[in-house]
């Protein structure tokens, strides 16, 4: 959603440079990407956020498994 976009935006979340093809499924590295909770308003809670080559991804926490590419 907007809302949420603008809300990642105003958080400043470092993107994390990702060399391999970005998709749902892609496991993320646990070094050197900077990994938030998601805030209630916006989704499901138990899942975090971060941004991988400028796009804000979902995140399950255990896995670093991406759930949803956002944008």
């Amino acid at each position: 959603t907007p809302r949420f976009r603008a809300y990642v935006v105003e958080q400043r979340v470092p993107s994390y440079t990702y060399a391999e093809p970005m998709a749902v499924g892609a496991v993320l590295p646990q070094q050197g990407v900077v990994y938030r909770d998601l805030p209630a308003e916006f989704g499901p809670q138990g899942y975090s956020y971060t941004v991988v080559n400028g796009r804000t991804v979902l995140v399950e926490p255990g896995t670093r498994r991406i759930v949803q590419i956002i944008n």
